[in-house]
């Protein structure tokens, strides 16, 4: 198994996703209880700590806790949206304090699109120099993409612009879109319909499967990834009995997660990879339950290639 767990640090942000789940709220998260977090990590026997937000690159003691994390074993990784990262020397300075990963959000190659969904025109012009700047202080970077409306039907532009321009990025992870975050409420334009993913997904993961690189799908049903249903994340999650802890600076405070299952619908009760896929959020609110349909592929070959670990495992890239 492989523990991982998620510490906002603050809820400030530099852009404004137009689906952002945790939006601004001003919260910033004090140091000692930060380091709090992190011992009770290590105590659970965890092995490693996501640095989030908001966007965590604008929290003035990120390099301390980095280090606190370090120095306690933990494997310290940071999500971002990139645009900070821009300053090298900064990142120089995340590098010297133990980081030994980035996840940085990138929801499109087309340099508008990416501006609009994002609230920041130069956006994407930032996350570009981001990867060469990491790419130069031999910093390893995985793509976080949310599937979006703006993006649902040109997933497989920007994994081909990143093998292209960025062949060091080896690992990306796709979020469907969680509707019930308050931004994506606020903005109904942003969901995505499943028809219009699946034909663009499948070209992207297929392009990263053929050039070697790894991947993970969240938050997406496995009728829609059945190729590569053993790279859902939740259905590794499942199989592999593991858990998910996450420090909200919100109403929502210490979270740990055990259970993956969200909404299914009737034809899902047939559907032979039932017992390993996490289903949907907000079925028939959100999402329309009669774009989901059965499979029939035997469970125990996903469960195999799960165990296996087929498609590779970008956590574990990270500690070798």
């Amino acid at each position: 198994m492989a523990n991982i767990g998620y510490l906002q640090v603050v809820r400030i942000c530099n852009q404004k996703c137009r689906f952002c789940s945790n939006p601004d709220n001003e919260q910033m998260l004090e140091v000692e209880a930060g380091k709090e977090v992190i011992d009770e990590l290590v105590r659970s026997n965890y092995e490693g700590v996501f640095f989030t937000g908001g966007e965590p690159t604008v929290y003035e003691h990120l390099e301390e806790l980095i280090a606190y994390a370090t120095e306690k074993g933990l494997t310290a990784r940071l999500i971002s949206n990139g645009q900070n990262l821009v300053d090298k020397e900064y990142l120089k300075g995340l590098q010297d304090a133990g980081l030994v990963r980035i996840n940085i959000s990138l929801h499109s190659s087309d340099a508008k699109a990416q501006g609009f969904i994002t609230g920041k025109e130069d956006s994407f012009a930032c996350i570009d120099q981001a990867l060469v700047n990491a790419r130069e202080l031999d910093i390893p970077v995985d793509i976080n993409t949310t599937i979006n409306a703006y993006n649902q039907e040109n997933l497989h532009e920007t994994a081909e612009w990143l093998v292209e321009n960025h062949p060091s990025v080896r690992h990306v992870v796709y979020n469907n879109l969680d509707p019930s975050s308050s931004r994506a409420r606020e903005n109904p334009d942003v969901l995505p319909t499943m028809r219009k993913i699946e034909l663009s997904l499948g070209k992207a993961l297929r392009l990263l499967d053929r050039t070697g690189r790894t991947f993970r799908v969240e938050r997406l049903p496995l009728c829609y990834m059945v190729e590569y249903a053993h790279c859902s994340t939740e259905t590794r999650k499942i199989v592999k009995e593991e858990e998910r802890f996450v420090h909200f600076l919100d109403h929502k405070g210490d979270f740990r997660q055990t259970q993956f299952d969200r909404d299914k619908a009737e034809c899902c009760k047939v559907c032979t990879l039932n017992p390993v896929c996490a289903g949907l959020y907000g079925i028939d609110e959100y999402y329309d339950s009669s774009e989901l349909y059965p499979v029939f592929v035997p469970v125990e070959r996903v469960i195999q290639k799960v165990l296996q670990g087929d498609a590779g495992d970008g956590w574990r890239q990270a500690r070798s």
